[in-house]
């Protein structure tokens, strides 16, 4: 029988975070535990704490990670926030050094999606849904029939009137370094998700990060045509998603 119960861990900018989930419910079966993600952020340094979490929850078995990067096969093709010496090393190679099973690794973005479209308000949408984690940057997951379509990026898009990529505008940071009101930053967020659904033509737009739990101070500047939502799952969908991500990964292997 397989694991039901999976470790999944967050890594950012400025901490690393893991729970037990439950793949059943989609829900964290123990407090988070965080760890500060070293400085510098080399990969030695955080398999460390990687390896810190890994050991306070005794754990073994399969791992899911969403991490602060452009993901392929898990191996990291940019490093947003963290050192650049991360640029083309095997994720899963250097965090399984410290775990007692295989690392599944998703884009940080990506993993907040899957775990909004397993167990939050995506569940059985179809057509295109796309998630914004709106934060240090803007991070984003997209979906087309409930299918991941990863690292979109779309937080890097130029906004040609701004004269400046997206995140540079309407991420959460740049509320707080420019003292923004709720309502300047909705209609700067606006702008952005205008530029957003002229793009990908979604169903459905989720708001994720810690900005979504304001949404009632700047939802009434939201004024595209695409329903948007704050997502339902709010900071533990990093944890919830990972941990889904390396549970149908590791489901597949078994299977194959």
């Amino acid at each position: 029988m397989s694991k039901k119960l999976i470790l999944g861990v967050d890594v950012g900018a400025s901490g690393i975070k893991g729970a037990l989930v439950d793949m059943k419910k989609g829900q964290m079966t123990t407090e988070r535990f965080r760890v500060s993600t070293p400085s510098p952020a080399t990969p030695k340094n955080m398999a460390k704490a990687f390896g810190k979490i890994v050991e306070h929850f005794d754990y073994s078995g399969p791992v899911g990670c969403g991490f602060p990067a452009i993901v392929k096969n898990n191996v990291a093709k940019s490093a947003s926030n963290i050192d650049k010496s991360w640029i083309g090393v095997d994720i899963s190679k250097i965090f399984g050094k410290e775990a007692n099973g295989p690392v599944f690794v998703t884009n940080d973005a990506d993993a907040a999606g899957v775990a909004e479209m397993n167990f939050g308000l995506g569940k059985g949408k179809e057509g295109v849904v796309v998630l914004i984690t709106i934060g240090t940057g803007l991070g984003s997951a997209m979906f087309i029939d409930g299918k991941l379509i990863p690292n979109t990026e779309f937080g890097h898009f130029y906004l040609k009137d701004q004269n400046k990529v997206a995140e540079a505008y309407a991420a959460d940071s740049v509320r707080k370094k420019k003292d923004l009101s709720w309502e300047d930053f909705g209609k700067r967020l606006n702008e952005y998700l205008g530029v957003l659904e002229r793009i990908t033509s979604p169903n459905l737009i989720i708001l994720g990060g810690g900005s979504s739990k304001k949404f009632d101070l700047f939802k009434n500047k939201i004024k595209i045509k695409t329903e948007v939502v704050p997502a339902e799952l709010k900071n533990e969908a990093g944890i919830i998603g990972a941990a889904t991500y390396g549970y149908q990964k590791s489901e597949q292997l078994i299977t194959s």
